[in-house]
C-alpha cells in the first residue's frame, strides 16, 4: 500500500511553563537560567515532613487559558499524586490532575492553507515540573539540577483531530500566541518553557477505528514537531506493509538524525497508582471569580488572523506573522487606526524594515523611536506622492534611532518628491533629447530600456522626481516623436 492509502491522526500534549513569581508548591524563585541547585527547598526537593501549599496565581492564570480555549472551568476539583521513578524526581511522584482537571472540554480554532478548522481540547491541567538532569563528558554519569522542581506548567491535551503534521503546527502555533496574549508564559523554547509530546497512529483510509498510538517525547520545537510526526507516521505505514503490527510505546525522538528510537512501553493511567493528594485541599472557586476572570481575555491572535484576512485583505502567512506577536499586533492595530494609510503597506513595512531592523539590532519594538503614528504619516506621504518608496526607506533609518516627525526628516534630507508637471516635463524633455537611441530601442521591442531612461530621469531630478508621473511623460513623448 502507498501512503495516500492511509491517514494520519495525531494528538498533541502541551506543556507550557507558567510565568508566576513563585513556583507552584512553595515560595522558591520561578526564574530560569540562575546557578544549579540554588532555587529549591525542603518543598520543592521531597523532603519528609514537608507540606505543600498551592499558588493561587497558578490556578488563577490555568483558568484564564481554559477561557481562551473554551473549555468548561470545573469549580470543584482536586490534585493527585501520579508515582513513577525517575532520577529528577526527588518525592517519586508529581503533583497533578488525573479525572478532574480544571478545565476539559473546550476548542480552538485554527487555519491552515485557508481552510478553519476546529481541534477539540480533551483537558487542561495544573502540574509540577520536574528536576533536570544534566550530561557532560566533563562528568561521569549524570547530574541532577532540581531549580525546576516544582515549576508551574499548564499540560494542554488535544484530541486526535489532527490529519497532518501542517494542521499541528498550526495548532502549536495559536496555542502559543494565546499563551503570550494572556501573558501567562514566556514560552521561550530554547529554555523548555513550553514542549509538546505527540501521539501518532495511523489507520486506512475510509477506517472509523484508529490504529495503535505511539507517543514521541524531547521535541524541542514546532518544526521538530511536524518532522517528528512525518518520520513517525511514515515508520507505521512501513511496518503495516510488511505485515507487521504496531505497539503501544514511547519513542524518543531525535532531531539531529530524524529518527526515533524505542525508550519504554507505553503506561496505562493505572500505572501511574494514581490517588488524591492528600496533603493539599480540594480547589473550590467561586463563580463570580471564573467569570471575572473571563472578562480579562482580550481578543486572542486566532480571531485576529481570520479578522485581518477578511477585513484587511492581508494574506494568511502575513497576518500570521503580525498576530503571533503581541508587540507587532498592536503596532500595526494603532497604525491602521488612524485611516491615514492602507492596511497593507502597514503589514508590508512590519514584517519588512521594521522586523529587519529589530532582528540586526536584537531589540524589541518598545526600544525604537518609531511610533505607529510616525510609520502612519511616513506611509501616507508614499501613498500621497510626495516621498518615494526609496526616500522613505532613508527617512525611516532617522525616525527609528531619533525623537523626530517624518514631515521634519524629509524636508531636512530634501527628500520631498517633486510632483509638479511642468518641471518634471522639462526634466523629461531634457533627458529625452540626449538618449535618441534609447527611444528607438524602446520603439524596436526593447522594453527594458523604459527603466533606463525613468532611472536617467530620476538621477536628473537627485531621486525626487514622481516616478510614476515621469514614466507616463516619457511613454507620452516616445509616442509623439
Amino acid at each position: 500500500m502507498s501512503a495516500s492509502d492511509y491517514e494520519i491522526v495525531v494528538g498533541l500534549e502541551v506543556h507550557a511553563e507558567l510565568n508566576t513569581k513563585s513556583k507552584i508548591y512553595c515560595s522558591c524563585n520561578n526564574k530560569f537560567g540562575l546557578e544549579v541547585n540554588t532555587q529549591c527547598c525542603p518543598v520543592c526537593m521531597g523532603m519528609p515532613g514537608t507540606l505543600p501549599t498551592l499558588n493561587e496565581k497558578v490556578v488563577e492564570y490555568a483558568i484564564k487559558m481554559g477561557h481562551a480555549l473554551n473549555c468548561s472551568i470545573n469549580r470543584i476539583c482536586k490534585q493527585d499524586r501520579k508515582n513513577y521513578f525517575y532520577p529528577d524526581l526527588p518525592k517519586a511522584y508529581q503533583i497533578s490532575q488525573f479525572d478532574i482537571p480544571l478545565c476539559e472540554n473546550g476548542y480552538v480554532d485554527i487555519l491552515v492553507d485557508g481552510v478553519e478548522k476546529r481541534i477539540g481540547v480533551t483537558r487542561i491541567h495544573i502540574e509540577e515540573d520536574a528536576g533536570k538532569l544534566l550530561h557532560s563528558n566533563n562528568f561521569d554519569g549524570s547530574l541532577v539540577d532540581f531549580n525546576r522542581c516544582g515549576v508551574p506548567l499548564i499540560e494542554i491535551v488535544s484530541e486526535p483531530d489532527f490529519r497532518s503534521s501542517a494542521d499541528a503546527k498550526a495548532y502549536l502555533e495559536t496555542i502559543k500566541s494565546i499563551l503570550q496574549y494572556i501573558d501567562i508564559s514566556d514560552c521561550k523554547m530554547q529554555e523548555g518553557s513550553i514542549r509538546c509530546d505527540v501521539n501518532v497512529s495511523v489507520m486506512k483510509k475510509g477506517s472509523s477505528e484508529f490504529g495503535t498510538r505511539v507517543e514521541m517525547k524531547n521535541i524541542n520545537s514546532f518544526s521538530g514537531a511536524v518532522r517528528a510526526i512525518e518520520y513517525e507516521a511514515n515508520r507505521q505505514m512501513k511496518v503495516l506493509d510488511e505485515g507487521g503490527e504496531i505497539t503501544q510505546e514511547t519513542r524518543r525522538w531525535d532531531d539531529a538524525k530524524g529518527e526515533n528510537v524505542l525508550l519504554r512501553s507505553k503506561e496505562d493511567a493505572h500505572d501511574y497508582r494514581y490517588f488524591p493528594e492528600p496533603d493539599l485541599l480540594t480547589i473550590v472557586l467561586e463563580e463570580d471569580y471564573v467569570n471575572a476572570l473571563k472578562d480579562t481575555i482580550p481578543e486572542l491572535p486566532n480571531k485576529k488572523l481570520l479578522r485581518y484576512t477578511s477585513e484587511y485583505g492581508l494574506k494568511q502567512n502575513d497576518a500570521g506573522l503580525i498576530v503571533e506577536s503581541v508587540d507587532k499586533s498592536t503596532f500595526f492595530e494603532k497604525a491602521v487606526s488612524l485611516n491615514k494609510c492602507s492596511p497593507k503597506a502597514v503589514c508590508n513595512w512590519i514584517l519588512g524594515d521594521i522586523t529587519k531592523y529589530l532582528n540586526e539590532t536584537h531589540k524589541e519594538l518598545s526600544d525604537i523611536m518609531l511610533t505607529p503614528e510616525k510609520l502612519a504619516e511616513l506611509i501616507s506621504m508614499i501613498e500621497s506622492g510626495k516621498i518615494s518608496n526609496a526616500a522613505a526607506k532613508q527617512a525611516f533609518e532617522v525616525l527609528v534611532t531619533e525623537d523626530k516627525e517624518p514631515l521634519e526628516v524629509v524636508e531636512q534630507k530634501g527628500l520631498l518628491q517633486i510632483s509638479d508637471d511642468s518641471e518634471l516635463e522639462q526634466i523629461v524633455n531634457k533627458v529625452m533629447s540626449e538618449n535618441s537611441k534609447s527611444i528607438e530601442d524602446y520603439k524596436n521591442g526593447k522594453t527594458n530600456a523604459l527603466g533606463y531612461l525613468t532611472g536617467q530621469c530620476m538621477k536628473a531630478t537627485k531621486g525626487q522626481g514622481n516616478p510614476s508621473k515621469m514614466k507616463e511623460m516619457i511613454l507620452k513623448f516616445i509616442e509623439n516623436s
